[in-house]
């Protein structure tokens, strides 16, 4: 079962649509009893930093989930703002994050001729290609964007994905068990198929 997380931070019916045309059992869930029984969850994000923080404590989901991904090291994937708070905080607000990775987020810099947010599809590339998460990436793979902001680890080998949008910026980050992706897959067609399909048989 894998168990996405509900903290009232938007529609995340998309993601679920995509998990069950792939055959994946999973649950919308706001409770403990939930989380604790999930194999695999999954971080949605959507809206502003602050915002998502702030309904994630509101929640009072933060200790079972601490409990599931850093002592039973349940898989857990961030998508969009979920990945972006498993860091220790973004300039986009000033609530500090769950700080699971030693990550920061920054806002992309004015570059002629780039609009901001960065919308749209966008090429992306395996930077640790031997990784179980990108084992079915092709190099024609394309995921959808939509974010003025990015993630910046502080160590290198916790970036998995790679786009280039004015800068080469962190698309996915991965830490044991925990991984993020700044894109939507639920949005990118079989790209994003392929991309839950192996979170789904991650064994971290």
């Amino acid at each position: 079962m894998i168990a996405i997380i509900d903290y009232d931070i938007g529609n995340i019916t998309a993601v679920v649509n995509m998990l069950q045309r792939l055959g994946l059992r999973c649950q919308v869930t706001a409770s403990a009893d939930a989380v604790e029984q999930a194999e695999r969850i999954i971080l949605p994000g959507n809206g502003a930093f602050d915002s998502c923080m702030q309904n994630l404590r509101a929640s009072g989901l933060i200790p079972v989930l601490e409990q599931q991904v850093l002592q039973r090291r349940i898989p857990l994937l961030g998508i969009c703002v979920g990945a972006q708070m498993l860091g220790q905080g973004s300039a986009e607000g000033v609530e500090p994050g769950l700080g699971w990775m030693d990550m920061q987020v920054h806002r992309f810099p004015v570059s002629p001729g780039l609009r901001i947010p960065h919308m749209g599809w966008n090429h992306v590339f395996p930077v640790r290609q031997h990784h179980s998460l990108v084992q079915d990436m092709t190099a024609e793979a394309r995921f959808y964007f939509v974010h003025s902001y990015y993630m910046v680890p502080n160590d290198p080998a916790d970036v998995l994905l790679q786009a280039d949008y004015g800068l080469d910026f962190a698309a996915g980050v991965v830490r044991r068990n925990i991984a993020g992706v700044q894109f939507h897959p639920e949005k990118s067609h079989r790209f994003g198929k392929r991309l839950l399909n192996s979170f789904a048989r991650w064994v971290p």
